[in-house]
């Protein structure tokens, strides 16, 4: 399947651990050695006291996409346990059961 980035960042992320909605593709990472992509960024975390700050932005590597769908992105994300966390990024761990 092949999609462009104007395609992909229309795309909703879903994390499909817990159900929540991530935001749209903001940006995507490549390897410029290797040409190989790398993984898609997302909007960090937005909470109601700081909607208008801007916040820090989430990497989700390319081993954690499950499925790129028609309108959707759905990835895997294990939850850190500190809540200021939220995620943990870039990780390819998961969480023991």
């Amino acid at each position: 399947m092949e999609t462009s980035f104007l395609e992909l960042r229309c795309k909703e992320v879903v994390n499909i651990v817990d159900g929540r909605r991530l935001g749209h593709v903001v940006d995507v990472v490549f390897d410029l050695a290797s040409g190989c992509l790398l993984g898609v960024v997302v909007p960090g975390e937005r909470s109601f006291w700081n909607v208008f700050k801007s916040c820090a932005e989430l990497f989700i590597s390319l081993s954690q996409i499950v499925k790129v769908g028609e309108d959707a992105v759905l990835v895997e994300l294990y939850s850190t346990n500190s809540p200021s966390i939220g995620y943990a990024m870039g990780s390819d761990k998961k969480k023991k059961k």
